[in-house]
């Protein structure tokens, strides 16, 4: 008897609860499941709930507006991994973007509404990080006074606080693993590195646990059931039957380089741009990241935009 309640109660806390399909109803799960958390994720700030939505005390980490004030004062639900970096190889974000994708594609619906990979965060900083990849810059300082965090607009980085490196390598961990997701190189080194620098403690372990009660799965590279190693190979498990033939896309599109260069013209374009394509295969070099590119002598071409900032969070 005993053995069929545990059976019973495993599923309806595991398996039997629908994950979010669209990111609006995830923002509304995630405000229940973060009601108990009391601080913001980039800068530490403590968090006042009401009625599922957060304000920061700003106050209480010595955060300075930087520049925009209605966002400094309210929590939006930041992608840890951005909407661009999982959603721009997708033949729906050359159509239209990230807003053509969550009106049509199911399987970027299912990745912008994964729970595991939002997080509460100021909303300038939200604002400001934009599709910014995670690096080191010893160089900089933070513009948001006592907050940590520090952005390099120029470079397109963003270098967290210590105490959330190794959250940040765990959820990018898991987004690849599920969705096919290619990581850099220099990627997966600095989150190596910093899964081994900030290893999970029980406030992450046990938040793990709240979010896969709504999954319907646990975040493995949490739980130490998956370690990520250099060239892993993703399971994809997100990748299901039913969303490959509902959407446009292909597991191997989601592989897409994020930079790319010709070498003849020495420009680069983002994988959203429509030069992207157009390049000779002789004439193409890859780059991790826009920086890299940059240092290489490389420039942005002229007809190719970064996507808008303010869409990488809320």
């Amino acid at each position: 008897m005993h053995f069929w309640i545990s059976i019973v109660l495993g599923l309806s806390s595991f398996g039997l609860v629908a994950a979010p399909a669209s990111f609006e109803s995830a923002k509304k799960v995630a405000g229940r499941m973060y009601s108990s958390e009391k601080q913001e994720f980039y800068c530490g700030c403590t968090i006042r709930w009401q009625g599922g939505k957060g304000i920061p005390d700003l106050n209480s980490c010595g955060y300075q507006v930087r520049k925009n004030g209605p966002r400094a004062s309210r929590i939006e639900w930041e992608h840890v991994m951005p909407a661009q970096q999982f959603g721009s190889p997708l033949p729906c974000w050359q159509q239209g973007g990230r807003k053509a994708c969550a009106a049509n594609d199911e399987l970027f619906q299912r990745m912008e509404a994964d729970l595991f990979n939002l997080k509460p965060a100021i909303g300038e900083v939200n604002g400001d990080r934009a599709h910014y990849r995670f690096g080191l810059l010893p160089s900089s300082v933070s513009a948001y006074g006592q907050c940590p965090v520090k952005i390099d607009f120029q470079a397109r980085l963003v270098e967290p606080r210590p105490e959330i490196r190794g959250d940040i390598a765990r959820i990018y961990f898991y987004m690849a693993d599920k969705y096919g997701i290619t990581l850099a190189k220099a990627q997966q080194q600095l989150f190596m590195a910093w899964h081994q620098q900030d290893p999970v403690d029980s406030a992450e372990q046990q938040m793990q646990q709240r979010l896969a009660q709504h999954m319907g799965h646990a975040n493995d590279f949490v739980t130490g059931k998956k370690h990520w190693r250099l060239n892993y190979q993703p399971s994809r498990f997100g990748l299901t039957a039913a969303v490959q033939s509902d959407s446009t896309a292909k597991p191997a599109q989601l592989s897409a380089s994020v930079v790319k260069g010709n070498k003849n013209s020495k420009l680069y374009h983002f994988s959203h741009c429509s030069g992207f394509r157009q390049i000779a295969e002789s004439n193409q070099v890859l780059f991790d990241s826009e920086l890299q590119a940059q240092q290489a002598g490389f420039s942005l071409a002229g007809n190719c935009k970064a996507a808008d900032p303010g869409q990488s969070g809320e």
